[in-house]
């Protein structure tokens, strides 16, 4: 699984979003903030008619959410469970997420799993430098890979192995997403439209009662290269998340190494699948879905979503001929913007 994302997947349209508006009803004020969290950017627009959040506001909440979900913070709650500190008490948002991730990893089947942290080390996409992986390292990693050796019990975290490590990364952040669209309605605010890292949350209107416009990236060949558009979706209501392999990742003789790590077997994923967007009603749950698909490939993903039509998905992948070709479910496609 991924350390943070592989770039910004999805981000906001703002020129498209400026041309396409209206003046804003009388008394109604456009509030945007943009700021940096989590190792990325954040930029949030709502409408209201005064400003019902700051911020400091925003900026205060995301802090504390690192205090309890960052392994980069080593003071955090998820870093005291790592180095398996007896007095550590998870807070709402650790079980939360851990919840979430650990219903998420029994669908797929452990294609999404939070304990995937000492894999993700060794391959070079976590703290440490990259090491000389062998088949015998990533042996003796695998037995601390398994989601179902964790748990809560009594409010504390149970691990069956003390050398397991709880990773976050890959659902922290739409979590954040989800944190953030709380505050904001429970201040007042109706119309917004969240983007942390590229995770996504919309709800409402613009104030002339269009929908809010996303766009979906389409993969480059080299990770630094310039960033263009493969879709625009409209949505509200929802939150959308993308996970992909096309710019994180590094080249030995050759052979490119994703990021995306997966679970069972230990190695990076080796597939025709680029990347992976999923819309649904929470950005957590798009967020680990959006990895799951990512290590479960094209064909085992299309046969999850059939029986998960909650769920939407949009899949860039490459044929057998290396041709860029697209997959999206009706709910999808009912939202993308003709081109």
């Amino acid at each position: 699984m991924k350390k943070n994302k592989a770039g910004q997947f999805i981000f906001l349209l703002i020129l498209l979003a400026g041309m396409m508006a209206c003046t804003p009803k009388t008394g109604t004020m456009k509030i945007r903030f943009f700021g940096e969290a989590q190792g990325t950017y954040y930029a949030i627009t709502y409408f209201a008619e005064d400003t019902l959040v700051t911020q400091q506001q925003i900026d205060s909440l995301l802090e504390a959410f690192d205090l309890s979900a960052s392994i980069w913070v080593k003071e955090s709650v998820i870093s005291r469970v790592n180095n398996n500190d007896s007095e550590v008490v998870p807070d709402r948002d650790f079980i939360n997420i851990f919840r979430i991730a650990q219903k998420v990893s029994a669908e797929t089947d452990g294609a999404f799993d939070i304990t995937v942290g000492p894999l993700v080390e060794v391959w070079g996409f976590g703290f440490e430098s990259r090491a000389d992986v062998d088949r015998h390292m990533v042996d003796s990693l695998l037995p601390l890979v398994n989601y179902r050796a964790v748990r809560i019990e009594n409010g504390s975290v149970v691990k069956d192995n003390p050398g397991i490590q709880i990773d976050y990364n890959a659902i922290a952040q739409g979590y954040s997403v989800d944190l953030t669209g709380d505050f904001l309605r429970k201040n007042g605010i109706g119309n917004f439209l969240i983007d942390i890292g590229g995770e996504l949350l919309a709800e409402g209107t613009k104030p002339n009662g269009e929908l809010w416009v996303v766009g979906i990236e389409k993969p480059s060949k080299e990770m630094d290269s310039e960033r263009q558009l493969k879709a625009t979706l409209k949505i509200t209501g929802k939150a959308v998340a993308t996970s992909g392999n096309y710019r994180k990742y590094y080249e030995i003789d050759g052979v490119r190494y994703s990021h995306t790590i997966n679970p069972k077997t230990g190695y990076p994923v080796k597939h025709s699948l680029l990347s992976a967007t999923v819309i649904a009603d929470s950005a957590a749950y798009a967020d680990a879905y959006a990895t799951a698909f990512m290590v479960m490939g094209l064909e085992k993903a299309k046969a999850f979503l059939a029986m998960h039509p909650e769920l939407e998905a949009f899949f860039i992948y490459q044929d057998k001929d290396k041709q860029m070709k697209t997959f999206a479910t009706k709910g999808i496609a009912d939202r993308i913007i003709p081109q």
